[in-house]
């Protein structure tokens, strides 16, 4: 008779270990759990990581300068909780820690808004958009969630005018605290407000250098396969419609009247490219280049847009 298997094996709490130590053993505890990753980490190991790196006070990437360092009994079994309440719950990390990075930047993080994760956050702090965002230039971020990517655009380029709008008044509470934690209070302006209705009647004076947003374009046949993580955060913030395109039909469709002349308008798509080629054969797009390669973001300039 073949043996029963073995139940996976729980890291002991009795004795101080090492960061490196207890991530090993986290991260063998959530690679056996079937989870879901992309909620700013992209495996076992770097959930491992940021659980550990949360319980010393760190950030992820110091903690890995510090691997010998040891966590108290107190701190190792705390995350370990932490890693049982993510394999228990199948909630993004960020949710259970209250705590998202960004491009090395930390934001407060709650199921008031999604995680935040857009590729826009990496051509911000690359340099990619700096044609369109001169000293002096004003920017505005739809959908803004938790107001991460407004928040990297002031620290990018701490001369512009940012403005953020989301209609979620629980997202732009949260938004609010990241403003308030990152010192933004003063540069960046909340409004409350469905898309361009948040703003007031666009006029010469009051035009935008750069738009960029990360809106809910998640078709209607993907939302129905999303897997568990995904299913926790806002629905109103992933769902695009039947081609995921709702949203970005109404962002292209006004989004003239309030760029100026040289501006540009920067949407993330991401895996609905087919559905967009589709929806606006006639508009020209540049195809930026990110770390998931050059389809999930595209920039079109305000000339191609009237």
């Amino acid at each position: 008779m073949d043996p029963e298997p073995l139940a996976p094996q729980q890291p002991s709490a009795a004795n101080p270990i090492s960061i490196e130590a207890c991530c090993q053993q986290l991260a063998t505890q959530l690679a056996m759990a079937n989870l879901h990753f992309g909620h700013g980490a992209i495996d076992a190991q770097s959930e491992a990581l940021w659980i550990v790196s949360k319980e010393l006070g760190l950030s992820p990437s110091a903690a890995l300068e510090q691997m010998h360092t040891e966590l108290t009994s107190a701190q190792q079994a705390h995350a370990l909780a932490i890693a049982t309440e993510r394999i228990r719950s199948r909630k993004p990390l960020a949710y259970l820690l209250e705590e998202a990075w960004l491009m090395g930047v930390p934001f407060d993080c709650n199921e008031q808004s999604i995680v935040p994760r857009s590729f826009i956050a990496e051509l911000i702090t690359s340099g990619d958009l700096e044609p369109w965002l001169p000293a002096d230039g004003k920017v505005l971020d739809l959908c803004t969630g938790n107001g991460s990517l407004a928040i990297l655009a002031a620290l990018a380029c701490p001369d512009i005018r940012v403005t953020a709008c989301d209609i979620s008044m629980p997202a732009l509470a949260l938004a609010a605290r990241n403003l308030k934690r990152h010192g933004f209070s003063e540069q960046i302006e909340l409004l409350h407000g469905d898309l361009f209705d948040a703003l007031p009647d666009p006029n010469e004076e009051e035009r935008f250098n750069l738009i960029i947003c990360n809106p809910p374009y998640v078709n209607d046949a993907s939302m129905q396969a999303l897997p568990a993580e995904y299913q926790a955060e806002p629905a109103i913030a992933l769902a695009g419609g039947s081609d995921g395109m709702n949203l970005i039909r109404r962002i292209i469709d006004a989004a003239p009247d309030y760029l100026n002349e040289r501006g540009a308008l920067l949407i993330e798509i991401g895996n609905e490219a087919e559905h967009f080629h589709l929806a606006f054969p006639q508009i020209p797009v540049i195809w930026m280049e990110v770390s998931a390669g050059n389809q999930q973001v595209i920039l079109i300039q305000a000339e191609d847009l009237r």
